[in-house]
Parts: C-alpha cells; structure tokens; sequence
C-alpha cells in the first residue's frame, strides 16, 4: 500500500473481507485476521505494536507514539474489529465483498466501524511516517468483541492490561455526521450512552404430544403472546436535560421543536422525521426492550415445555435492573409470574463523561476544515460502544466522533448499521483520516 490517505479504502475493504463475524460465542469472531492486516500496516509504519490474546482467536492490538511530557494528557483511539452477523440474500451487492462501487466501500463494517478504525490506523502509520513526536501520549487500539459487550476486548484490557490501555481521553465511535439547521451546521458527538442489560426471559409449560394440542400447556404459545405485549408495550418517555440539550441545540423553530420537548404526543410526532433519525429520537428518549431471539423446542411433534426469548435492553441513565424488571411486568401483566428473566450483565447501565472538555474543544477546531463555523452538539449513543469500559475502569473522559461528508446522512447511518446494504462513501473516510491526524496533532501536541 502506498503511504497516502488513500491507504483507507483498501484497508476498510480488507477488513471488510476478512469477515470477523460475531455471533456472541466465544469461538466467534476470529479477529486475530484482522489483527493480522493491521498490525502488518503498522509495523510496516515502523510502529512497535503490542498484541494480546484473550481466547484462541480472539486478538486485539495496541500500539503507541510516546508523548515527551509525562504531565501531558494521553489520548487513545479506539476501533473494533469485529462485525455482526449479516443475511447475505438481502444485500445487493457482496457484504463481505468490500467492493467498490461509485464511490462507496460496501460490506458488513463499513459503518460499524471499520470505517473509523481504518481511518485511525491509517492516520497513526501517517504520523509515524512523518516523525510525529507528541507531548501527551498518543495510543491506537484495534480491539476484538465490541459487537457482543467486550468481554474478548476492550474489557479484558482494562482489566488484564491495564499498562496497555489506560488513558485520559479516548475517542471511538460514532458521531461527526453533519446535520444542517438553520442555525448553521451541527456535527454531533457521543457524551453518553444507554446501558446494554442484555437480559434472557424464560417461561415453562408442560411437555406432551403434538398431535394432541387440546388443554396443553404449550410453552410456545404463551412466550408468542409474551412477545407480543412486549412489542405492544411503550416505556415511559423521559425528555431530560441530554435530550432538551439536543433538540436546543439544532436551533430549529419553535413548531418543530415544541412537540419534541412534550413528552404528550412526543411519539406520534417522530411520525413527521426521517424514519433514521426517528429511530434516534425514540431510543434516546426510552429505555428500549427489545425481543430478539427465540429458542423453543426439542423436536417437532413434541409440544415444547421451556422457552427462552432474547431481549435486547438498553436503559437510559437512572434506570437498573429493578427499573427495567418493573417495565417488564408492566408489560407483561397477568403473565409476568410467569416468566424469570436473567440479566447477562446488570450492573451494565449507562455511562458519560463531561459534556465539554479539552478534547472537545479540541474536535471542535479540528471539525472546522470540513465545516467552517459548525458547532459540535453533544448527543446519546443509544447503542453502546467500548467507551464504557475505559470511564468505568480508568475514569476516562470518552467520546464518540469520526466525520462524515453531506453524502452520508444521519438517516442512512442510523438505518444501515446492523442492517442491510451498508456502506462508506470514500469522501467520508478520507476525512476521517484527515481529522484525526489534525486533531491529534492540536491536542497532543
């Protein structure tokens, strides 16, 4: 490859390809290919690269320009390297194709968020090349398992490597799409983001045979109308300062931005936004419970006894395992003796870090040579990123951002994560090379 910023595209259709797919197992995943690709980059770049191992397969990277003030801040930016699933008759073209196609990279990744860690890597090589020597530390992380919770990655680090890993600042995903408003563009950053209470619900019958269904306790269809009224459920709305602080932000008129201040009616007017950025809106105003999986059944002419259905829970700030326990019953009524729900993580709830900081305003310099005058507006991640893991371990100040051209809206990204048809335009990772090489270079020093 040569030694430009151009090195981005082959370096995300490369990841792209070497589908590091997570389902969640343990023998998923296989990041060590991708760890492979990048650390051959770097060393390449004359980048000392530390590789660490959590499970067989299960490989992350982290290398470091070392800063020449031991009182100056350190700096990591954090990518994964791994993918979620992806039903491949659904695509148009190849998800594990990479392909390049009127100026898009295509494939499961390229928004989340190979698209990012490309670019990081890629702008770290850069800097090296140049003889980039810093004041604060400078630390590029690739890590393993972010898309099952970061048990293989970015949490086996801070806990096991902590030397590695441990940081002032960080910055991962995502953030830096800009969103015009009449008060001039607003790049959004992530401050925050929503507990990931991944929970299994469980509920029994009685077995017997499945020719004889009459008066049988069938499992089954008593988790069918527990799914049900969990999709029928709404959470209560909760419009707090984050969110108040959002919608002031994009500085839209009043007709607009009154109905999404009013928690009466709030819902009924995201009918009037962008299906993408409705999406957004709701999940950052509701703790989300999801069902995701269902698994039922031992043969087919055996009427089931056990089931357990998979939610998906993201819990706004404040809200715990008893909140979410509760919300469920709610939901569920005269059916929720009936269930018992485990939560794979219940301490897992919401995390932030200062709204403003150094490193913010450091984006927001480094933001204005693709945007002259924009403004960065603090946002909720509703989903969840390896930021957790380094504010909770490291009391870390951790931020998503990244940037994006006007060709890739907030609408398409928030559609085409974990969806189908992902893709990058080349304009946005090329940016994103360029701002992280500015903004590193202004904030380190």
């Amino acid at each position: 490859m040569a030694h430009a910023t151009t090195d981005v595209v082959p370096l995300t259709q490369q990841l792209i390809r070497n589908r590091c797919v997570n389902d969640g197992a343990v023998t998923s995943g296989e990041e060590l290919r991708n760890a492979d690709l990048l650390q051959t980059y770097l060393e390449g770049g004359g980048l000392d690269v530390q590789r660490f191992e959590s499970a067989p397969g299960r490989a992350s990277l982290v290398t470091r320009i070392e800063g020449s003030d031991p009182d100056a801040p350190s700096l990591c930016l954090c990518g994964h390297t791994d993918v979620v699933p992806v039903n491949e008759e659904r695509w148009d073209h190849d998800p594990f194709g990479g392909e390049l196609i009127d100026g898009f990279v295509w494939g499961r990744g390229a928004i989340d968020m190979f698209n990012i860690t490309a670019s990081m890597v890629v702008a770290a090589r850069r800097l090296a090349d140049r003889g980039f020597r810093p004041k604060g530390t400078l630390i590029v992380a690739a890590v393993a398992d972010e898309e099952a919770g970061g048990t293989y990655g970015a949490e086996h680090l801070a806990v096991n490597e902590a030397d590695a890993v441990r940081c002032d600042y960080l910055i991962t995903e995502s953030g830096g799409f800009p969103l015009p408003t009449p008060a001039g563009v607003r790049l959004p950053y992530l401050a925050e983001e929503k507990g990931p209470m991944w929970a299994t619900l469980r509920l029994s019958g009685t077995p017997g045979h499945g020719s004889m269904p009459f008066g049988s306790d069938n499992a089954l269809i008593k988790a069918a109308e527990v799914v049900r009224r969990l999709g029928a459920y709404k959470p209560p709305t909760r419009l707090d300062g984050a969110w108040r602080g959002f919608v002031d932000g994009l500085g839209i008129p009043e007709e607009l931005a009154g109905p999404l201040l009013q928690e009466e009616g709030f819902v009924d007017a995201l009918a009037f936004l962008p299906v993408g950025i409705a999406k957004m809106a709701y999940s950052c105003t509701h703790t989300t419970i999801t069902p995701t999986m269902l698994q039922a059944g031992s043969k087919l002419n055996i009427i089931p006894e056990a089931v357990e259905v998979g939610l998906d829970i993201r819990t706004l700030p404040g809200d715990g395992a008893d909140q979410v326990r509760e919300m469920i019953d709610r939901a569920l009524g005269d059916l929720a003796g009936e269930v018992t729900v485990d939560f794979h993580r219940p301490d897992d709830t919401a995390t932030e870090s200062p709204a403003q900081s150094p490193l913010v305003d450091a984006m927001g310099r480094a933001a204005q040579q693709f945007y002259e005058g924009a403004s960065l507006l603090p946002m909720r991640m509703v989903g969840t990123t390896d930021a957790r893991h380094f504010r909770r371990h490291f009391g870390t100040a951790a931020y998503g951002f990244g940037m994006f051209s006007e060709t890739t809206s907030l609408d398409q990204i928030a559609t085409m994560a974990h969806g189908d048809n992902e893709r990058i335009d080349v304009e946005s990772l090329e940016m994103s090379v360029q701002l992280w090489e500015t903004l590193v270079a202004d904030f380190l020093g």
